[in-house]
């Protein structure tokens, strides 16, 4: 199904709500107990009390919904960070901020973490919609952490970086080839790029005193 096709479909009912927040905790569930592999389609159906047939409709395979998965974990971090917002004296110790409360929340369920990962570096072109809304989603946080509403081009190649090297110090860390401590070192070293790009006001003009 293409992006304008999936945009152009009609809004879920409540009871069509419901059931996908079903499956999405039981997504989220079996992942937290076994990663990855625990994951199957059959079983989230079970745990959602859906039929399989049925869940193949919400979700065409299991990287579509740990995707989904992953767009609803970052939903909910984004509504609790509106709740309580990220400290900081400047946007660049915000996003870090922002960020590691994000890794923390990940690193509490490393299980689930990693199945999300995983299903995020396995996608191919059929999850594309998929993909660029977990992107938007994380992109809205960090823009939020900055308090930027209109960004310019500069603003938002820093927060791509930022987000890129996010992601890559997620899987690092995963991996086992990166500790807490070097991935907060490395937030906030990419974090500085937004007092690069940060606008520089234009110098008064001289005219009036001449």
């Amino acid at each position: 199904m293409t992006a304008e096709a999936k945009s152009a479909s009609p809004p879920l009912t409540e009871r069509q709500e419901a059931r996908r927040r079903r499956i999405l905790h039981a997504s989220a569930q079996l992942a937290s107990r076994g990663g990855f592999e625990a994951v199957q389609m059959r079983e989230v159906a079970e745990a959602a009390e859906v039929a399989l047939g049925t869940l193949y409709r919400y979700f065409p395979s299991k990287i579509h919904l740990l995707v989904a998965t992953m767009q609803d974990q970052l939903q909910h971090m984004h509504t609790t960070l509106h709740k309580r917002p990220p400290a900081g004296d400047d946007a660049a110790q915000r996003v870090a901020d922002t960020l590691m409360r994000a890794f923390r929340a990940l690193q509490r369920e490393p299980h689930l973490a990693d199945a999300m990962v995983r299903a995020l570096t396995f996608a191919d072109r059929s999850v594309s919609p998929e993909v660029d809304t977990v992107s938007r989603i994380t992109t809205a946080i960090i823009l939020d952490a900055m308090g930027l509403e209109h960004p310019t081009p500069e603003q938002l190649s820093a927060v791509r970086v930022i987000e890129h090297t996010w992601h890559s110090a997620l899987i690092t860390w995963l991996s086992g080839r990166a500790s807490i401590a070097q991935v907060k070192i490395d937030i906030e070293t990419v974090c500085r790029l937004i007092d690069v790009t940060k606008p520089r006001e234009a110098p008064q003009s001289l005219s009036g005193d001449l």
